[in-house]
């Protein structure tokens, strides 16, 4: 295995290279467009050059300009080798919007989050939350009007693909598309749990066709099969704060956008109970194994989505997992895939958590050991070899019970 370990290594030391490769090209694109002046002329002579489409060489010199003018440090971070172009890319679609003082603003906090952030925070998804976050920040009023901008210019397109298939894409308020999937998902794990032979991908897509068509998908929706929740902390909802608003298996949301989902018509409130001292829900401990409906909402609630650190796979989509091995004798097994441990872990809030199929296999793969610590979020891994999971960033827990907004 210390061969494997060196070589994941040298993978890690391409990525920084390539890193810093993608800042010296989007350097050079941004003095070459300040030098020529004419976008049209030089798209046309570096297309054949970088062997990438004209509207690519556009979208790099954009990116050029940006990252060199208005996220210095963020520029910085890519010759150091800590972030690629990709990467860069989804922070600057974040801050497009903002005035150059703005974005500057937004590029030193930024720097500043990440002078002892674990390696996780620079993956594209987490580093594109966090710049969100940053953002409503720095301009919650102009935030709030680009969202309120994008959900009225909601739409549905359909675009040809290989092979004899398409994709057919619906932009939507993010809760709404929330709400949307797990209905569906909802359905089609129930024709799954049924014996039906397709796959879930292959069941998501047929429901979803036969629910558009006004067909019969053979299967009702579960109850509750569309809700999502929305975190919005006491003072937020008063309108006495404008911090805290998150929608699970999104992210941060502007507070007057989430004061809107909560005022709708068609959504359901419902508190959660939580420790007055640490904002945490509680803890409702049971003597079986499996977790009752209130312990799978309480643990979806307070974690959001997959523990892993770089997976966002909403918790409402992940399975329940206990982070000690249930077992009814020193010997047992929880039998959801879990070994047993010496004296067995409760079902409860405090043991649970939630992780996606994928990483809940991969759990108790060999030299993968993980533990997860849900009250202050943080993730550890040892094991032969070594794999180190690092600290995974608690969510914002106000110290006054807290409500969770559930669109049906």
């Amino acid at each position: 295995m210390d061969g494997v370990r060196e070589k994941i290594e040298r993978v890690g030391g391409v990525r920084a290279r390539r890193a810093r490769l993608d800042a010296e090209e989007l350097g050079l694109l941004a003095a070459i467009a300040a030098d020529v002046g004419d976008d049209r002329g030089v798209v046309e002579e570096l297309t054949p050059v970088l062997r990438v489409s004209t509207r690519e060489v556009e979208r790099r010199i954009e990116d050029g300009r940006s990252v060199v003018r208005r996220m210095p440090q963020l520029h910085a971070a890519m010759q150091n080798g800590a972030v690629e172009s990709y990467g860069a890319r989804r922070v600057l679609a974040v801050v497009d919007p903002l005035d150059d003082d703005t974005a500057r603003q937004v590029d030193g906090l930024l720097a500043e989050k990440l002078v002892d952030a674990p390696e996780t925070a620079w993956q594209p998804g987490n580093l594109a939350q966090r710049v969100r976050r940053l953002v409503e920040k720095a301009d919650p009023d102009g935030q709030t009007e680009r969202a309120r901008r994008a959900r009225a210019e909601r739409k549905l397109e359909l675009t040809p693909g290989e092979h004899a298939v398409s994709s057919l894409e619906v932009s939507l308020p993010a809760e709404r598309a929330g709400a949307c999937y797990s209905r569906v998902d909802a359905m089609a794990r129930s024709l799954r749990h049924g014996g039906d032979r397709r796959t879930l991908d292959q069941l998501r897509a047929d429901v979803a066709a036969d629910l558009l068509l006004g067909r019969d998908p053979g299967v009702s929706p579960p109850e509750a099969a569309a809700m999502v929740y929305l975190h919005v902390p006491v003072d937020a909802a008063l309108s006495l704060s404008n911090d805290g608003c998150e929608l699970d298996g999104y992210g941060p949301i502007p507070a007057p956008i989430a004061r809107e989902i909560m005022t709708n018509e068609r959504s359901i409130w419902r508190a959660v109970l939580c420790d007055p001292g640490t904002g945490e829900p509680v803890d409702l401990g049971r003597r079986r194994r499996r977790p009752s409906a209130v312990i799978r909402e309480l643990v979806r609630v307070r974690d959001r989505e997959c523990v892993m650190p770089w997976c966002h796979r909403p918790a409402r989509h992940c399975d329940h997992d206990h982070e000690h091995p249930w077992a009814t004798n020193d010997n047992g097994g929880d039998g959801d895939g879990d070994a047993g441990g010496s004296g067995g872990g409760a079902t409860s809030v405090a043991n649970g958590g939630p992780r996606c199929r994928r990483h809940h296999r991969l759990k108790d793969h060999p030299g993968w050991n993980t533990r997860y610590n849900p009250v202050h979020g943080t993730r550890h891994g040892h094991g032969n070899p070594q794999w180190m999971v690092p600290h995974r960033q608690p969510a914002r827990a106000p110290h006054d019970p807290a409500q969770a907004a559930v669109l049906a």
